[in-house]
């Protein structure tokens, strides 16, 4: 007698299974996950435990050859910043971002690049090929805004069958795979809707699969859930070599390809590219971008130097505090860290007298940039504090450090990289934390004068000018 299907509840966003419907999930805390799935019945005892064959034998690891490392050349050299260097075959890249934000954009523009010198299959499961082929007509065009001829080894398919598109890989032999995205393929063997944690575990496992048997390189892109995190089971992070966010407001120009994970190359690196109508164009040097509507001579602002991966970006905090209306006074941050934000207004309360405790702060970042690491507190607290006392900051100093509850400045790391970038944009003084001892092959830049201070009142004297 056969052994009968049972059915499990399989939570949509942590994975956890259980044996019985739950509202909310225990693991993650979310409410009305739990989604039923048909599980396949167990195999024989005896075929259970027959050794499976092996197809290597184990070898010292000094008898293993090495191999050149091989990359194709991306023709965004943003896209290849963040990649390592350029795309590995039989790697697989998984790319998320908010909808709307470019995911399917920027990977048509690689695709159409690419198809210049290798075979490119584009399977789509969310569009038409009339709507991809609308699109590529406005990305691919010249400088001068004339049409061009499409590479002949670009393939579009709109497939969300897994085994057919697995045949259809066969019959092409490509060597670049695009999936858009892997939230809508489904494999026939499972009873799970398209989507599921089952089925985008088990569609993810065989492309994996698929690309290291082929040295075939696969981007997948994923859906986010609305905490910004991507769509499925964790594992899914863990099966593919690379993880990009593309992130951005879409109401500004700008977005950041964000690496958060890279086999092959350093992770936190970011691109940076600016939406235009002809697609996602690069942006080489962002830090004279984003100050280039800077007011110089303008109370509430300062600039911070803040290291994406290995890139240091200038950009502009902006701090404004206004007489509150109600009992309570506000505070409102965007781009920088609400806690942030509340620890160096109650260092600059307590440790400089300063006068907030009626007063609406509102601090930003302008650009769309969201600032995730503490050295640009200095340049916070001096935003708000030039506007509290109505006193603008140096236009020609940057501020770096870290602000700890004493009152006093924290070193931060790659302060050297940091003040390079700014002598090149033409600043000439910087506030950097004091330290007891420096790297003897470490030298500040030629022209910028650096003051290091000890606290954020000698920080503060020195950008105000005195």
């Amino acid at each position: 007698m056969s052994p009968k299907m049972r059915t499990e509840y399989v939570c949509q966003n942590c994975g956890r299974r259980s044996p019985k419907p739950l509202g909310r999930c225990p693991s993650c805390g979310e409410w009305g996950t739990f989604v039923e799935e048909v599980i396949a019945p167990e195999p024989p005892r005896g075929a259970r435990g027959a050794r499976p064959s092996i197809g290597h034998a184990p070898r010292p690891l000094a008898d293993i050859p090495a191999q050149d490392e091989t990359r194709w050349a991306v023709p965004l050299q943003e896209m290849a910043r963040v990649l390592g260097g350029g795309i590995v075959p039989g790697s697989i890249v998984l790319l998320g971002g908010d909808p709307g934000i470019g995911k399917s954009t920027l990977l048509l523009q690689i695709a159409l690049e690419l198809a210049r010198q290798l075979r490119v299959l584009y399977v789509s499961g969310e569009e038409s090929e009339a709507q991809i082929k609308m699109r590529a007509q406005r990305l691919w065009r010249t400088p001068q805004g004339r049409p061009r001829p499409f590479p002949e080894a670009l393939y579009l398919v709109t497939e969300t069958n897994l085994d057919l598109i697995l045949t259809f890989v066969d019959q092409l032999r490509p060597q670049l795979l695009i999936v858009d995205s892997i939230q809508t393929v489904y494999l026939p063997d499972l009873t799970s809707s398209a989507g599921s944690v089952s089925q985008v575990r088990e569609c993810a496992a065989r492309l994996q699969a698929l690309a290291k048997q082929r040295d075939l390189a696969v981007f997948l892109i994923g859906h986010v859930t609305k905490e910004g995190t991507l769509a499925g089971p964790r594992v899914l992070e863990h099966i593919v070599d690379t993880v990009l966010y593309l992130e951005g407001d879409r109401h500004h120009a700008y977005r950041l390809l964000r690496s958060v994970k890279n086999r092959f190359g350093a992770t936190d690196e970011v691109g940076v590219f600016e939406m235009h109508d002809r697609g996602l164009v690069e942006v080489p040097n962002p830090s004279e971008v984003f100050l280039a509507g800077r007011l110089v001579n303008t109370p509430g602002s300062a600039i911070a130097v803040t290291m994406e991966g290995t890139r240091p970006l200038l950009v502009e905090l902006q701090g404004l505090t206004s007489p509150t209306a109600f009992g309570h006074a506000r505070r409102a941050a965007i781009g920088v860290d609400y806690n942030r934000l509340l620890l160096v207004l109650a260092v600059l309360q307590r440790r400089l007298g300063l006068r907030l405790a009626d007063q609406d702060v509102f601090a930003s970042v302008v650009g769309g940039l969201t600032i995730r690491e503490p050295a640009a507190d200095l340049a916070l607290a001096a935003a708000i504090a030039s506007s509290v006392q109505d006193v603008p900051v140096r236009a020609d100093v940057v501020l770096i450090g870290e602000v700890g509850l004493a009152g006093e400045l924290r070193a931060v790391g790659q302060t050297a990289a940091r003040l390079r970038e700014a002598a090149q944009l033409g600043f000439r003084a910087a506030v950097v934390p004091r330290r007891l001892r420096r790297q003897k092959h470490e030298r500040w830049p030629a022209g910028l004068e650096v003051h290091e201070a000890a606290t954020v009142r000698q920080a503060l004297q020195f950008a105000f000018g005195g």
